[in-house]
C-alpha cells in the first residue's frame, strides 16, 4: 500500500461531478482522481476541515459505532478499481476489514486522523500521468503558496477533462 493524502475536491464539467483528489505522500507523487457524489463531497469537505456539526452525520455516526463496539479505525485503503468503480476498506483493530465506498472511508479516516493508502495496482492503472501536470508534481518545497498554485493548476486541468479521458 502506498500512503496518500487528500489534496482537495474539484468539479468536472459538463456533468459537474465532484472529484476527490488524492496524491501519493512519498515516491512518485502520482495523483488519483475519484469521482464521488455531491453528498459525499460535502461530508469529505467537513471531515477535511474538521468542522464540527450540531448533530452527527453518517460519517460521525459510523465513527461513534466503531468506538462503541470497542474497536478503532487504524487505516483506510483504496484497494481496487473494477469496471471503473473504486473500492476501499476500513482497517479496524485486529486487522478486521470492512468494505466501503472510498468517499465514505476517506471521510471517516479524516475524522479519525488515520493513515490513508492506495494499492499500488490502483495507482498503476488509474493515476494521472505526471507529464499532464507540467511540473505541478515537482518535489514539495514546504511552501504553502507554491502548493496552492500546484493544486489550482491541477484543478484547472481537471476542468478541461471529460469522462472519456478516464476510459481505457
Amino acid at each position: 500500500m502506498v500512503p496518500v493524502d487528500v489534496r482537495g475536491l474539484a468539479v468536472l464539467p459538463p456533468m459537474a461531478a465532484p472529484v476527490l483528489l488524492l496524491r501519493e505522500s512519498v515516491g512518485e507523487r502520482r495523483w488519483l482522481a475519484i469521482t464521488i457524489g455531491e453528498a459525499e463531497a460535502s461530508a469529505l469537505l467537513t471531515a477535511h476541515t474538521g468542522e464540527p456539526s450540531a448533530r452527527p452525520g453518517t460519517i460521525e455516526l459510523l465513527g461513534h459505532i466503531i468506538e462503541a463496539l470497542g474497536s478503532g479505525l487504524r487505516a483506510v485503503e483504496v484497494t481496487a478499481l473494477t469496471d471503473g468503480i473504486f473500492y476501499a476498506e476500513l482497517v479496524l483493530d485486529g486487522e478486521l476489514r470492512v468494505s466501503a465506498r472510498p468517499s465514505d472511508a476517506i471521510a471517516l479516516g479524516l475524522r479519525a486522523g488515520v493513515p490513508l493508502h492506495a494499492a499500488e495496482a490502483v495507482l498503476d492503472v488509474a493515476a494521472l500521468e505526471s507529464v499532464v501536470f507540467d511540473g505541478a508534481d515537482a518535489e514539495d518545497t514546504g511552501d504553502a503558496a507554491e502548493e496552492d498554485k500546484k493544486v489550482e493548476h491541477f484543478r484547472e486541468l481537471l476542468d478541461r477533462l471529460t469522462p472519456d479521458d478516464f476510459r481505457d
